[in-house]
Protein backbone atom coordinates (compact mmCIF):
# COMPACT_ATOMS: atom_id res chain seq x y z
CA UNK A 1 0.00 0.00 0.00
CA UNK A 2 0.99 3.55 -0.49
CA UNK A 3 2.69 5.19 2.43
CA UNK A 4 2.72 8.76 1.25
CA UNK A 5 0.39 11.52 2.30
CA UNK A 6 -1.99 10.89 -0.56
CA UNK A 7 -2.00 7.09 -0.46
CA UNK A 8 -4.34 4.62 1.06
CA UNK A 9 -2.31 4.31 4.26
CA UNK A 10 -0.55 7.41 5.62
CA UNK A 11 3.00 7.22 6.92
CA UNK A 12 3.21 5.42 10.24
CA UNK A 13 6.32 7.12 11.58
CA UNK A 14 5.93 9.79 14.27
CA UNK A 15 8.30 12.43 15.56
CA UNK A 16 9.77 11.86 19.01
CA UNK A 17 7.21 14.27 20.44
CA UNK A 18 4.40 12.43 18.66
CA UNK A 19 5.69 9.09 19.94
CA UNK A 20 5.77 10.36 23.53
CA UNK A 21 2.29 11.91 23.26
CA UNK A 22 0.81 8.71 21.82
CA UNK A 23 2.34 6.43 24.45
CA UNK A 24 1.55 8.93 27.20
CA UNK A 25 -2.14 8.90 26.27
CA UNK A 26 -2.08 5.10 26.11
CA UNK A 27 -0.57 4.96 29.61
CA UNK A 28 -3.06 7.44 31.03
CA UNK A 29 -5.96 5.34 29.75
CA UNK A 30 -4.44 2.01 30.85
CA UNK A 31 -5.92 0.05 33.78
CA UNK A 32 -2.46 -0.12 35.41
CA UNK A 33 -2.11 3.67 35.58
CA UNK A 34 -3.02 4.11 39.27
CA UNK A 35 -0.80 1.25 40.40
CA UNK A 36 2.14 2.66 38.45
CA UNK A 37 1.55 6.15 39.89
CA UNK A 38 1.60 4.73 43.43
CA UNK A 39 4.88 2.96 42.66
CA UNK A 40 6.33 6.18 41.21
CA UNK A 41 5.47 8.11 44.40
CA UNK A 42 7.09 5.38 46.51
CA UNK A 43 10.19 5.48 44.30
CA UNK A 44 10.45 9.26 44.66
CA UNK A 45 10.31 8.98 48.45
CA UNK A 46 13.03 6.31 48.42
CA UNK A 47 15.20 8.38 46.04
CA UNK A 48 14.90 11.48 48.27
CA UNK A 49 15.79 9.39 51.33
CA UNK A 50 18.76 7.85 49.49
CA UNK A 51 19.99 11.28 48.40
CA UNK A 52 19.78 12.57 51.99
CA UNK A 53 21.72 9.55 53.27
CA UNK A 54 24.32 10.06 50.53
CA UNK A 55 24.60 13.73 51.50
CA UNK A 56 25.21 12.70 55.11
CA UNK A 57 27.81 10.17 53.96
CA UNK A 58 29.64 12.94 52.07
CA UNK A 59 29.61 15.13 55.19
CA UNK A 60 31.00 12.18 57.16
CA UNK A 61 34.15 12.27 54.99
CA UNK A 62 35.31 15.51 56.65
CA UNK A 63 35.49 14.48 60.33
CA UNK A 64 36.53 10.92 59.48
CA UNK A 65 39.59 11.86 57.42
CA UNK A 66 40.43 14.75 59.76
CA UNK A 67 40.47 12.22 62.65
CA UNK A 68 42.87 10.07 60.62
CA UNK A 69 45.07 13.08 59.96
CA UNK A 70 45.14 13.91 63.72
CA UNK A 71 45.55 10.24 64.70
CA UNK A 72 42.50 10.69 66.97
CA UNK A 73 41.48 7.07 67.82
CA UNK A 74 38.28 7.86 69.86
CA UNK A 75 36.90 10.13 67.14
CA UNK A 76 37.94 7.60 64.51
CA UNK A 77 35.92 4.84 66.25
CA UNK A 78 32.95 7.17 66.72
CA UNK A 79 32.94 8.00 63.00
CA UNK A 80 33.02 4.29 62.15
CA UNK A 81 29.78 3.84 64.15
CA UNK A 82 28.26 6.78 62.24
CA UNK A 83 29.38 5.16 58.98
CA UNK A 84 27.76 1.85 59.97
CA UNK A 85 24.38 3.55 60.54
CA UNK A 86 24.58 5.45 57.23
CA UNK A 87 25.80 2.40 55.28
CA UNK A 88 23.00 0.18 56.68
CA UNK A 89 20.40 2.83 55.83
CA UNK A 90 21.73 3.16 52.27
CA UNK A 91 21.80 -0.64 51.82
CA UNK A 92 18.19 -0.94 52.97
CA UNK A 93 17.12 1.90 50.70
CA UNK A 94 18.99 0.34 47.75
CA UNK A 95 17.19 -2.99 48.28
CA UNK A 96 13.79 -1.30 48.48
CA UNK A 97 14.53 0.80 45.39
CA UNK A 98 15.66 -2.26 43.42
CA UNK A 99 12.41 -4.08 44.28
CA UNK A 100 10.33 -1.03 43.35
CA UNK A 101 12.28 -0.69 40.09
CA UNK A 102 11.44 -4.26 39.08
CA UNK A 103 7.78 -4.06 40.06
CA UNK A 104 7.37 -0.74 38.25
CA UNK A 105 8.97 -2.18 35.10
CA UNK A 106 6.67 -5.20 35.37
CA UNK A 107 3.56 -2.99 35.64
CA UNK A 108 4.77 -0.82 32.77
CA UNK A 109 5.25 -3.89 30.63
CA UNK A 110 1.80 -5.16 31.61
CA UNK A 111 0.23 -1.88 30.51
CA UNK A 112 2.20 -1.76 27.24
CA UNK A 113 1.62 -5.39 26.29
CA UNK A 114 -2.10 -5.37 27.11
CA UNK A 115 -2.65 -2.06 25.34
CA UNK A 116 -0.83 -3.17 22.20
CA UNK A 117 -2.63 -6.53 22.20
CA UNK A 118 -6.01 -4.78 22.59
CA UNK A 119 -5.23 -2.39 19.75
CA UNK A 120 -3.86 -5.15 17.51
CA UNK A 121 -6.70 -7.65 17.94
CA UNK A 122 -9.56 -5.20 17.60
CA UNK A 123 -11.84 -6.86 15.00
CA UNK A 124 -10.52 -6.37 11.48
CA UNK A 125 -7.45 -4.30 12.30
CA UNK A 126 -4.73 -6.95 12.26
CA UNK A 127 -5.81 -8.30 8.88
CA UNK A 128 -6.00 -4.83 7.35
CA UNK A 129 -2.52 -4.08 8.67
CA UNK A 130 -1.19 -7.27 7.06
CA UNK A 131 -1.41 -5.54 3.67
CA UNK A 132 0.32 -2.37 4.83
CA UNK A 133 3.91 -3.38 4.08
CA UNK A 134 6.87 -3.93 6.40
CA UNK A 135 5.14 -2.31 9.39
CA UNK A 136 3.07 -5.51 9.68
CA UNK A 137 6.11 -7.80 9.86
CA UNK A 138 6.52 -9.82 13.06
CA UNK A 139 3.90 -8.26 15.35
CA UNK A 140 4.89 -10.88 17.94
CA UNK A 141 8.30 -9.17 18.23
CA UNK A 142 6.68 -5.82 19.01
CA UNK A 143 4.20 -7.32 21.46
CA UNK A 144 6.72 -9.49 23.28
CA UNK A 145 10.32 -8.31 23.06
CA UNK A 146 9.88 -4.62 22.20
CA UNK A 147 7.36 -4.00 24.99
CA UNK A 148 9.70 -5.69 27.49
CA UNK A 149 12.70 -3.63 26.46
CA UNK A 150 10.69 -0.40 26.30
CA UNK A 151 9.16 -0.95 29.75
CA UNK A 152 12.46 -1.87 31.40
CA UNK A 153 14.42 0.94 29.75
CA UNK A 154 11.73 3.55 30.40
CA UNK A 155 11.69 2.65 34.09
CA UNK A 156 15.47 2.52 34.43
CA UNK A 157 16.08 5.75 32.51
CA UNK A 158 13.32 7.69 34.26
CA UNK A 159 14.51 6.64 37.71
CA UNK A 160 18.12 7.37 36.76
CA UNK A 161 17.23 10.82 35.44
CA UNK A 162 15.27 11.76 38.56
CA UNK A 163 17.99 10.39 40.82
CA UNK A 164 20.70 12.28 38.93
CA UNK A 165 18.71 15.52 39.02
CA UNK A 166 18.23 15.30 42.79
CA UNK A 167 21.90 14.43 43.33
CA UNK A 168 22.95 17.36 41.16
CA UNK A 169 20.75 19.79 43.07
CA UNK A 170 22.03 18.47 46.41
CA UNK A 171 25.78 18.31 45.79
CA UNK A 172 26.40 21.21 43.45
CA UNK A 173 25.86 23.46 46.47
CA UNK A 174 28.53 21.54 48.37
CA UNK A 175 31.05 22.10 45.57
CA UNK A 176 30.13 25.78 45.37
CA UNK A 177 30.58 26.23 49.12
CA UNK A 178 33.99 24.54 49.04
CA UNK A 179 35.31 26.69 46.16
CA UNK A 180 33.15 29.84 46.48
CA UNK A 181 36.13 32.14 47.18
CA UNK A 182 38.86 30.20 45.43
CA UNK A 183 41.82 32.30 44.29
CA UNK A 184 44.24 30.91 41.72
CA UNK A 185 47.83 32.20 41.80
CA UNK A 186 49.63 32.08 38.46
CA UNK A 187 52.96 33.74 37.73
CA UNK A 188 52.54 36.44 40.29
CA UNK A 189 48.97 37.11 39.19
CA UNK A 190 45.90 36.37 41.25
CA UNK A 191 42.77 35.07 39.52
CA UNK A 192 39.52 34.71 41.46
CA UNK A 193 37.16 31.94 40.19
CA UNK A 194 34.04 31.72 42.39
CA UNK A 195 32.63 28.20 42.30
CA UNK A 196 35.77 26.93 40.58
CA UNK A 197 35.00 23.23 41.22
CA UNK A 198 31.42 23.59 39.94
CA UNK A 199 32.55 24.96 36.58
CA UNK A 200 35.34 22.44 36.11
CA UNK A 201 32.99 19.55 36.96
CA UNK A 202 30.40 20.82 34.48
CA UNK A 203 33.06 21.23 31.79
CA UNK A 204 34.38 17.71 32.45
CA UNK A 205 30.91 16.12 32.18
CA UNK A 206 29.91 18.25 29.17
CA UNK A 207 33.01 17.18 27.25
CA UNK A 208 32.16 13.53 27.91
CA UNK A 209 28.53 14.03 26.80
CA UNK A 210 29.50 15.73 23.54
CA UNK A 211 32.06 13.06 22.67
CA UNK A 212 29.57 10.29 23.46
CA UNK A 213 26.94 11.92 21.27
CA UNK A 214 29.35 12.20 18.37
CA UNK A 215 30.73 8.68 18.69
CA UNK A 216 27.42 6.94 19.39
CA UNK A 217 25.06 8.74 17.03
CA UNK A 218 24.50 5.58 14.93
CA UNK A 219 23.35 3.43 17.84
CA UNK A 220 19.56 4.20 17.70
CA UNK A 221 19.34 3.18 14.04
CA UNK A 222 21.56 0.12 14.54
CA UNK A 223 19.46 -1.06 17.47
CA UNK A 224 16.22 -0.66 15.51
CA UNK A 225 17.67 -2.69 12.61
CA UNK A 226 18.97 -5.31 15.00
CA UNK A 227 15.49 -5.89 16.48
CA UNK A 228 14.05 -6.20 12.99
CA UNK A 229 16.64 -8.84 12.04
CA UNK A 230 16.07 -10.72 15.32
CA UNK A 231 12.35 -10.79 14.51
CA UNK A 232 13.06 -12.12 11.01
CA UNK A 233 15.15 -14.95 12.48
CA UNK A 234 12.49 -15.93 14.99
CA UNK A 235 9.84 -15.81 12.26
CA UNK A 236 11.90 -18.12 10.04
CA UNK A 237 12.39 -20.60 12.88
CA UNK A 238 8.72 -20.56 13.87
CA UNK A 239 7.62 -20.97 10.26
CA UNK A 240 9.93 -23.95 9.79
CA UNK A 241 8.70 -25.53 13.03
CA UNK A 242 5.05 -25.03 12.05
CA UNK A 243 5.59 -26.72 8.68
CA UNK A 244 7.89 -29.62 9.54
CA UNK A 245 5.69 -32.23 7.86
CA UNK A 246 5.34 -30.58 4.41
CA UNK A 247 9.02 -29.59 4.50
CA UNK A 248 10.08 -33.19 5.20
CA UNK A 249 7.72 -34.63 2.55
CA UNK A 250 9.07 -32.21 -0.05
CA UNK A 251 12.67 -32.96 1.02
CA UNK A 252 12.96 -29.22 1.55
CA UNK A 253 15.19 -29.23 4.63
CA UNK A 254 18.19 -27.94 2.68
CA UNK A 255 16.27 -25.00 1.22
CA UNK A 256 14.71 -24.20 4.60
CA UNK A 257 18.13 -24.40 6.24
CA UNK A 258 19.44 -21.91 3.68
CA UNK A 259 16.66 -19.47 4.64
CA UNK A 260 17.39 -19.92 8.34
CA UNK A 261 21.11 -19.36 7.79
CA UNK A 262 20.29 -16.23 5.78
CA UNK A 263 18.27 -14.92 8.72
CA UNK A 264 21.12 -15.80 11.11
CA UNK A 265 23.55 -13.93 8.84
CA UNK A 266 21.29 -10.87 9.04
CA UNK A 267 21.38 -10.92 12.84
CA UNK A 268 25.15 -11.52 12.96
CA UNK A 269 25.78 -8.68 10.51
CA UNK A 270 23.88 -6.24 12.73
CA UNK A 271 25.62 -7.55 15.85
CA UNK A 272 29.02 -6.92 14.22
CA UNK A 273 28.05 -3.33 13.42
CA UNK A 274 26.75 -2.86 16.96
CA UNK A 275 29.94 -4.34 18.40
CA UNK A 276 32.07 -1.78 16.56
CA UNK A 277 29.76 1.09 17.51
CA UNK A 278 29.76 0.06 21.19
CA UNK A 279 33.52 -0.47 21.17
CA UNK A 280 34.03 3.06 19.87
CA UNK A 281 31.63 4.40 22.51
CA UNK A 282 33.54 2.51 25.22
CA UNK A 283 36.66 4.56 24.39
CA UNK A 284 34.75 7.57 25.68
CA UNK A 285 32.71 6.07 28.53
CA UNK A 286 35.50 3.91 29.97
CA UNK A 287 38.17 6.56 29.43
CA UNK A 288 36.19 9.22 31.28
CA UNK A 289 35.28 6.66 33.96
CA UNK A 290 38.90 5.87 34.76
CA UNK A 291 39.91 9.51 34.57
CA UNK A 292 37.21 10.29 37.16
CA UNK A 293 39.34 8.44 39.76
CA UNK A 294 41.97 11.20 39.78
CA UNK A 295 40.18 14.13 38.12
CA UNK A 296 38.56 15.51 41.35
CA UNK A 297 41.85 15.30 43.26
CA UNK A 298 43.68 17.07 40.41
CA UNK A 299 40.96 19.75 40.23
CA UNK A 300 40.90 20.29 44.01
CA UNK A 301 44.69 20.05 44.47
CA UNK A 302 45.38 23.81 44.05
CA UNK A 303 43.12 24.54 47.06
CA UNK A 304 44.60 21.69 49.10
CA UNK A 305 48.23 22.64 48.47
CA UNK A 306 47.51 26.31 49.12
CA UNK A 307 46.19 25.35 52.56
CA UNK A 308 42.59 26.36 51.88
CA UNK A 309 41.40 22.74 52.30
CA UNK A 310 42.16 20.20 55.02
CA UNK A 311 42.60 16.56 54.10
CA UNK A 312 39.03 15.89 55.26
CA UNK A 313 37.81 18.86 53.18
CA UNK A 314 39.67 17.45 50.17
CA UNK A 315 37.87 14.12 50.53
CA UNK A 316 34.54 15.93 50.90
CA UNK A 317 35.31 17.80 47.67
CA UNK A 318 36.22 14.52 45.94
CA UNK A 319 32.96 12.90 47.11
CA UNK A 320 30.87 15.91 46.02
CA UNK A 321 32.66 16.04 42.65
CA UNK A 322 31.93 12.36 42.04
CA UNK A 323 28.25 12.81 42.87
CA UNK A 324 27.86 15.88 40.64
CA UNK A 325 29.91 14.29 37.87
CA UNK A 326 27.83 11.12 38.10
CA UNK A 327 24.65 13.19 37.80
CA UNK A 328 25.94 15.27 34.89
CA UNK A 329 27.38 12.23 33.10
CA UNK A 330 24.09 10.33 33.29
CA UNK A 331 23.64 10.97 29.56
CA UNK A 332 27.15 9.69 28.81
CA UNK A 333 26.82 6.51 30.84
CA UNK A 334 23.34 5.75 29.48
CA UNK A 335 23.80 6.76 25.85
CA UNK A 336 23.56 3.19 24.54
CA UNK A 337 20.49 2.54 26.74
CA UNK A 338 18.87 5.74 25.47
CA UNK A 339 19.59 4.62 21.91
CA UNK A 340 17.96 1.26 22.67
CA UNK A 341 14.98 3.04 24.25
CA UNK A 342 14.57 5.33 21.24
CA UNK A 343 14.62 2.36 18.87
CA UNK A 344 11.97 0.37 20.77
CA UNK A 345 9.84 3.47 21.37
CA UNK A 346 9.80 4.09 17.62
CA UNK A 347 8.92 0.46 16.80
CA UNK A 348 6.12 0.21 19.37
CA UNK A 349 4.61 3.65 18.68
CA UNK A 350 4.77 3.33 14.88
CA UNK A 351 3.12 -0.11 15.10
CA UNK A 352 0.39 1.26 17.37
CA UNK A 353 -0.08 4.27 15.10
CA UNK A 354 -0.38 2.03 12.04
CA UNK A 355 -3.08 -0.05 13.75
CA UNK A 356 -5.08 3.05 14.66
CA UNK A 357 -4.77 4.34 11.10
CA UNK A 358 -6.40 1.14 9.85
CA UNK A 359 -9.70 2.45 11.27
CA UNK A 360 -9.57 5.52 9.05
CA UNK A 361 -8.36 4.46 5.59
CA UNK A 362 -7.72 7.25 3.14
CA UNK A 363 -10.23 7.92 0.38
CA UNK A 364 -8.01 7.28 -2.62
CA UNK A 365 -10.00 4.93 -4.84
CA UNK A 366 -12.84 5.05 -2.32
CA UNK A 367 -13.95 2.79 0.48
CA UNK A 368 -17.08 0.69 0.76
CA UNK A 369 -19.84 2.12 2.93
CA UNK A 370 -21.25 -0.30 5.48
CA UNK A 371 -24.64 0.03 7.15
CA UNK A 372 -26.71 -2.17 9.41
CA UNK A 373 -29.75 -3.53 7.61
CA UNK A 374 -33.23 -2.88 8.92
CA UNK A 375 -35.12 -5.72 10.59
CA UNK A 376 -36.15 -8.28 7.99
CA UNK A 377 -34.18 -6.54 5.22
CA UNK A 378 -31.33 -9.03 4.84
CA UNK A 379 -28.10 -8.41 2.93
CA UNK A 380 -27.64 -6.03 0.02
CA UNK A 381 -24.53 -5.38 -2.09
CA UNK A 382 -25.87 -3.81 -5.27
CA UNK A 383 -23.32 -2.02 -7.44
CA UNK A 384 -20.44 -3.20 -5.28
CA UNK A 385 -16.88 -3.06 -6.60
CA UNK A 386 -14.02 -4.45 -4.50
CA UNK A 387 -10.44 -3.37 -5.22
CA UNK A 388 -7.70 -5.98 -4.91
CA UNK A 389 -5.02 -3.29 -4.67
CA UNK A 390 -6.38 0.19 -3.98
CA UNK A 391 -3.50 1.97 -5.74
CA UNK A 392 -4.07 -0.15 -8.89
CA UNK A 393 -7.86 0.15 -9.06
CA UNK A 394 -7.52 2.12 -12.28
CA UNK A 395 -5.71 -0.86 -13.83
CA UNK A 396 -8.63 -3.16 -13.09
CA UNK A 397 -7.44 -5.09 -10.05
CA UNK A 398 -10.51 -6.33 -8.21
CA UNK A 399 -14.04 -7.69 -8.75
CA UNK A 400 -17.57 -6.40 -9.22
CA UNK A 401 -21.01 -7.94 -8.85
CA UNK A 402 -22.64 -8.44 -12.25
CA UNK A 403 -26.31 -8.56 -11.22
CA UNK A 404 -28.24 -5.39 -10.60
CA UNK A 405 -30.69 -6.94 -8.12
CA UNK A 406 -28.38 -7.86 -5.27
CA UNK A 407 -30.57 -8.16 -2.21
CA UNK A 408 -30.66 -11.44 -0.27
CA UNK A 409 -33.70 -12.04 1.90
CA UNK A 410 -33.71 -14.05 5.14
CA UNK A 411 -34.11 -17.79 4.59
CA UNK A 412 -32.76 -17.85 0.99
CA UNK A 413 -30.15 -20.23 -0.39
CA UNK A 414 -27.57 -18.32 -2.43
CA UNK A 415 -24.41 -19.12 -4.36
CA UNK A 416 -21.92 -16.47 -5.45
CA UNK A 417 -19.47 -17.74 -8.07
CA UNK A 418 -17.51 -15.90 -10.70
CA UNK A 419 -15.91 -15.72 -14.09
CA UNK A 420 -12.34 -17.04 -14.51
CA UNK A 421 -9.94 -14.70 -12.74
CA UNK A 422 -12.55 -13.31 -10.34
CA UNK A 423 -11.23 -13.29 -6.78
CA UNK A 424 -14.14 -14.71 -4.78
CA UNK A 425 -12.11 -14.66 -1.55
CA UNK A 426 -11.73 -10.89 -1.96
CA UNK A 427 -15.50 -10.49 -2.17
CA UNK A 428 -15.90 -12.67 0.97
CA UNK A 429 -13.50 -10.41 2.89
CA UNK A 430 -15.40 -7.31 1.74
CA UNK A 431 -18.69 -8.88 2.83
CA UNK A 432 -17.13 -9.65 6.21
CA UNK A 433 -16.07 -6.01 6.56
CA UNK A 434 -12.34 -6.76 6.85
CA UNK A 435 -11.40 -5.41 3.40
CA UNK A 436 -13.10 -2.02 3.00
CA UNK A 437 -11.49 -0.75 -0.20
CA UNK A 438 -13.83 -0.43 -3.12
CA UNK A 439 -17.03 1.37 -4.18
CA UNK A 440 -20.68 1.08 -3.24
CA UNK A 441 -22.63 0.18 -0.14
CA UNK A 442 -23.12 -3.10 1.71
CA UNK A 443 -26.06 -3.57 4.04
CA UNK A 444 -25.54 -6.29 6.66
CA UNK A 445 -27.64 -7.71 9.48
CA UNK A 446 -26.31 -7.43 13.06
CA UNK A 447 -22.83 -8.95 13.38
CA UNK A 448 -23.86 -11.37 16.13
CA UNK A 449 -26.47 -12.92 13.82
CA UNK A 450 -23.86 -13.97 11.22
CA UNK A 451 -21.13 -16.58 10.99
CA UNK A 452 -18.40 -15.88 8.43
CA UNK A 453 -16.82 -19.26 7.66
CA UNK A 454 -13.50 -18.97 5.74
CA UNK A 455 -12.05 -21.76 3.65
CA UNK A 456 -9.08 -22.09 5.98
CA UNK A 457 -10.39 -21.70 9.51
CA UNK A 458 -8.53 -21.22 12.76
CA UNK A 459 -8.51 -23.81 15.54
CA UNK A 460 -7.09 -22.46 18.82
CA UNK A 461 -4.90 -24.58 21.06
CA UNK A 462 -7.58 -25.29 23.67
CA UNK A 463 -9.94 -28.00 24.81
CA UNK A 464 -12.18 -29.42 22.10
CA UNK A 465 -15.13 -28.10 24.09
CA UNK A 466 -13.76 -24.53 23.82
CA UNK A 467 -13.01 -24.97 20.12
CA UNK A 468 -16.56 -26.11 19.39
CA UNK A 469 -18.23 -23.13 21.08
CA UNK A 470 -15.66 -20.49 20.08
CA UNK A 471 -15.27 -17.61 19.73
CA UNK A 472 -17.72 -16.21 22.28
CA UNK A 473 -18.89 -19.36 24.04
CA UNK A 474 -22.43 -20.68 24.35
CA UNK A 475 -24.85 -21.12 27.19
CA UNK A 476 -26.48 -24.52 27.53
CA UNK A 477 -23.81 -26.35 25.50
CA UNK A 478 -23.68 -29.44 27.70
CA UNK A 479 -21.90 -32.70 26.88
CA UNK A 480 -24.99 -34.20 25.27
CA UNK A 481 -25.40 -31.24 22.90
CA UNK A 482 -21.73 -31.27 21.96
CA UNK A 483 -21.77 -35.03 21.41
CA UNK A 484 -24.79 -34.79 19.11
CA UNK A 485 -23.11 -32.05 17.06
CA UNK A 486 -19.94 -34.11 16.64
CA UNK A 487 -21.87 -37.20 15.59
CA UNK A 488 -23.92 -35.23 13.04
CA UNK A 489 -20.78 -34.15 11.18
CA UNK A 490 -19.05 -37.55 11.42
CA UNK A 491 -16.62 -36.74 14.25
CA UNK A 492 -17.98 -39.24 16.76
CA UNK A 493 -14.46 -40.52 17.43
CA UNK A 494 -13.70 -37.24 19.23
CA UNK A 495 -16.58 -37.47 21.72
CA UNK A 496 -14.31 -38.72 24.51
CA UNK A 497 -11.78 -35.89 24.00
CA UNK A 498 -13.95 -32.87 24.82
CA UNK A 499 -11.72 -31.76 27.70
CA UNK A 500 -8.35 -32.48 26.09
CA UNK A 501 -6.09 -29.61 25.06
CA UNK A 502 -4.48 -30.28 21.68
CA UNK A 503 -3.06 -28.60 18.60
CA UNK A 504 -6.23 -29.46 16.70
CA UNK A 505 -4.96 -27.87 13.50
CA UNK A 506 -2.23 -30.55 13.46
CA UNK A 507 -4.33 -33.43 14.75
CA UNK A 508 -7.24 -33.05 12.29
CA UNK A 509 -7.11 -33.28 8.49
CA UNK A 510 -8.82 -30.83 6.14
CA UNK A 511 -12.10 -32.77 6.03
CA UNK A 512 -12.27 -32.99 9.82
CA UNK A 513 -11.48 -29.28 10.24
CA UNK A 514 -14.33 -28.40 7.86
CA UNK A 515 -16.63 -30.79 9.73
CA UNK A 516 -15.70 -29.17 13.05
CA UNK A 517 -16.50 -25.73 11.59
CA UNK A 518 -19.96 -26.95 10.55
CA UNK A 519 -20.46 -28.45 14.03
CA UNK A 520 -19.72 -25.02 15.44
CA UNK A 521 -22.42 -23.53 13.21
CA UNK A 522 -24.88 -26.24 14.32
CA UNK A 523 -24.30 -25.25 17.95
CA UNK A 524 -24.42 -21.49 17.42
CA UNK A 525 -27.52 -21.54 15.14
CA UNK A 526 -26.82 -18.28 13.26
CA UNK A 527 -29.45 -16.45 11.25
CA UNK A 528 -26.90 -16.06 8.44
CA UNK A 529 -24.15 -18.52 7.48
CA UNK A 530 -21.73 -17.17 4.84
CA UNK A 531 -19.21 -19.74 3.61
CA UNK A 532 -16.07 -19.11 1.56
CA UNK A 533 -15.55 -22.19 -0.64
CA UNK A 534 -15.67 -24.42 2.44
CA UNK A 535 -16.47 -27.58 0.45
CA UNK A 536 -13.57 -27.14 -1.98
CA UNK A 537 -11.27 -30.22 -2.03
CA UNK A 538 -13.25 -32.29 0.47
CA UNK A 539 -13.98 -35.97 -0.04
CA UNK A 540 -17.38 -36.66 -1.72
CA UNK A 541 -18.63 -38.50 1.37
CA UNK A 542 -17.69 -35.54 3.60
CA UNK A 543 -19.37 -33.06 1.25
CA UNK A 544 -22.59 -35.09 1.18
CA UNK A 545 -22.66 -35.43 4.98
CA UNK A 546 -22.04 -31.72 5.59
CA UNK A 547 -24.61 -30.64 3.00
CA UNK A 548 -27.19 -32.84 4.74
CA UNK A 549 -26.34 -31.15 8.05
CA UNK A 550 -26.63 -27.70 6.45
CA UNK A 551 -29.96 -28.65 4.96
CA UNK A 552 -31.35 -29.35 8.44
CA UNK A 553 -30.42 -25.91 9.78
CA UNK A 554 -33.89 -24.41 10.06
CA UNK A 555 -34.21 -20.65 9.68
CA UNK A 556 -30.60 -20.20 8.57
CA UNK A 557 -29.83 -18.21 5.42
CA UNK A 558 -27.08 -20.04 3.52
CA UNK A 559 -24.71 -18.04 1.30
CA UNK A 560 -22.00 -20.05 -0.43
CA UNK A 561 -19.21 -18.07 -2.12
CA UNK A 562 -17.42 -20.39 -4.53
CA UNK A 563 -18.01 -23.14 -7.05
CA UNK A 564 -19.68 -26.29 -5.72
CA UNK A 565 -21.85 -28.43 -7.96
CA UNK A 566 -22.85 -30.42 -4.89
CA UNK A 567 -24.18 -27.31 -3.11
CA UNK A 568 -25.97 -26.26 -6.29
CA UNK A 569 -27.57 -29.68 -6.74
CA UNK A 570 -28.61 -29.91 -3.10
CA UNK A 571 -30.19 -26.47 -2.63
CA UNK A 572 -30.89 -25.09 -6.18
CA UNK A 573 -29.61 -21.75 -4.92
CA UNK A 574 -30.14 -18.30 -6.37
CA UNK A 575 -26.98 -17.38 -8.31
CA UNK A 576 -24.85 -14.26 -8.34
CA UNK A 577 -21.78 -13.72 -10.49
CA UNK A 578 -18.51 -11.87 -9.91
CA UNK A 579 -16.55 -10.37 -12.77
CA UNK A 580 -12.90 -9.23 -12.73
CA UNK A 581 -12.62 -5.49 -13.05
CA UNK A 582 -10.20 -5.73 -15.97
CA UNK A 583 -12.74 -7.83 -17.93
CA UNK A 584 -15.49 -5.31 -17.20
CA UNK A 585 -13.23 -2.43 -18.26
CA UNK A 586 -12.33 -4.23 -21.50
CA UNK A 587 -16.02 -4.89 -22.32
CA UNK A 588 -16.95 -1.27 -21.63
CA UNK A 589 -14.15 -0.09 -23.90
CA UNK A 590 -15.26 -2.41 -26.73
CA UNK A 591 -18.88 -1.27 -26.44
CA UNK A 592 -17.74 2.34 -26.61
Amino acid sequence: MSQNSEGVVPAFELSLGGQLRMMGRAFWNAPVRNRVLVLIVALLLVIFATTYATYRLNEWNGPFYDALERRDMPEFLNQLVVFGVIAFSLTLLNVVQQWLNQITAMRMREGLARDLADVWLKPGRALKLAGAGTIANNPDQRLHEDTRILAENTTALAIGLVNSTILLASFIGVLWAISSDFVFHFGGRTISIPGYMVWTTILYALLGSVLSNVVGNLLPRLNAERYAREADLRSALVRANENLKPIALARGEVNELTRVHFAIDGVLGMLRKLAWALANLTWVSAGFGWLALVAPIIIASPMYFSGELSFGGLMMAVGAFNQVNQALRWYVVNFSVIADWRATLNRVSSFRNALLIMDTPAKKGGVIAYREAQRGEGISFCGITVYGEPELAEAGHGVRVVEGDCAIKPGERVMVNGDPGADRHLFFQALAGIWPWGRGEIGLPPVDSMIMMPQDGYLPTATLREVMISPAGLTGADDKTLTQALEKVGLGRLVGRLDQVERWDRLLDKDEEASLAIANAVLRKPAWLIMDDVLEGLEPETQERLLNVLGRLDGVTLIYIGRSEEFRAKFSPRLFHLSPLHAHAKKTKEEA
